[in-house]
Order: structure tokens, then C-alpha cells, then sequence
């Protein structure tokens, strides 16, 4: 995995799948709150007239030249949950981004939020 500064850098550039079918491009990234490690990415994607965000984990990312490679299909990730590119993640809609892709979702000990935009 890679660092959270340095995954800042690779802002704009192209997020490809598991067999490097452009996906769209990075727009932000979201770390776990308990941990502050990298957990998910935005993506821009759509049309150009109608862009959105949508989320795809980074487990088992990884970066080469001029991209992010992330571990899901292309359908899988557009069909993930997503907000307007001048939105935001809604508390009560974290747990459907992590059911999108079957993983495991739990508050905080204190009931707060599992994602923060960095």
C-alpha cells in the first residue's frame, strides 16, 4: 500500500481495473478514521455533462505510470454508490459503499463516522 501523501499526487490521473480497462479519474481519497490509512477512492466518472463520484476501495491498489490499478471490474466499481462531484458522503450512506463491495462495516466506539475525505 502506499501513503496517503503520496497518493495525493496521483490526483487526476486515470483509476484502472484489475485488467487496466480506464475506469475514470481520481478525484479524491477517503481514509478510516480509526486508522487514518488509506480506504477509499473517488472517481470521477459519466458523461461530460454529467459527472459524478463514485467509490472504490484501495485495498490492494497499486500505482504505475501515470495511474491507480484498484483490484475491481469496471462495472463493479460504476455501479458503486455515488454523490454529485460537489457533494458529500453522508454518514447514513457509508454502510451501502461498504455493502457495494461485501465488505465489513462498523462505527466508530462512539457511534462516529468510519470515512473522512482527505
Amino acid at each position: 500500500m502506499f501513503e496517503v501523501e503520496d497518493i495525493r499526487e496521483w490526483r487526476g490521473h486515470d483509476v484502472v481495473d484489475h485488467e487496466r480497462h480506464k475506469i475514470g479519474v481520481l478525484e479524491a481519497v477517503y481514509v478510516d478514521t480509526a486508522t487514518d490509512a488509506p480506504a477509499f477512492a473517488t472517481v470521477t466518472v459519466g458523461l461530460p455533462t454529467r459527472h459524478r463520484l463514485v467509490f472504490v476501495p484501495l485495498t490492494g491498489a497499486t500505482v504505475g505510470p501515470g495511474y491507480l490499478k484498484v483490484v475491481y471490474g469496471k462495472k463493479q466499481v460504476k455501479d458503486a454508490p455515488s454523490i454529485d462531484t460537489d457533494g458529500e458522503l453522508l454518514a447514513e450512506a457509508e454502510k451501502a459503499v461498504f455493502a457495494h463491495y461485501e465488505l465489513a462495516y462498523r462505527t466508530g466506539a462512539g457511534g462516529e463516522r468510519r470515512l473522512a475525505r482527505r
